[in-house]
């Protein structure tokens, strides 16, 4: 994987993106009130960290637990071949229930974050992995609390 340009960002930069990462729905103009520049700056300097590729966008967060998901599992997948990984991940990419999957250093081919309403449904969930074609065994972490949830630091 080819190394990404680093994006210079200065100060004015920060205040913006400390703002929208505390909170995305703040208005432009309120930005640049706080700022103090104007609100067409503020939005050519957008521009620029989207273009740079800082910024990849912005989204709601669901809160899964108001869904009643409520289990959270880490799983080490282990792969019969490493040169099956390309369909097997395609494959984990159909189970609704991973919503991260990770190359990793160790003892396994991949690393999922899953999300689950219960044991028995991450017991289902896990069977589902497990029955993918090239999948020799998995190990499974649940997360009884996350305790640090951030963003990298501007």
């Amino acid at each position: 994987m080819a190394k990404k340009k680093q994006t210079e960002i200065d100060g004015i930069d920060k205040k913006i993106l400390r703002t929208l990462m505390e909170d995305a729905r703040t208005p432009i103009l309120e930005i640049a009130r706080n700022v103090g520049i104007s609100g067409a700056a503020i939005h050519q300097r957008l521009r620029k960290l989207e273009k740079s590729g800082l910024l990849a966008g912005s989204k709601f967060v669901v809160n899964p637990e108001v869904l009643g998901f409520d289990t959270m599992a880490f799983v080490g997948v282990y792969f019969d071949k490493a040169a099956d990984a390309p369909l097997i991940i395609k494959l984990l990419k159909r189970v609704p229930e991973v919503l991260e999957c990770h190359y990793t250093t160790g003892n396994w081919n991949v690393f999922l974050k899953v999300i689950c309403k219960s044991n028995d449904h991450l017991m289902q969930t896990l069977n589902s992995i497990q029955e993918i074609n090239g999948v020799s065994r998995t190990e499974t972490f649940i997360s009884l609390a996350q305790l640090i949830q951030r963003q990298v630091k501007i």
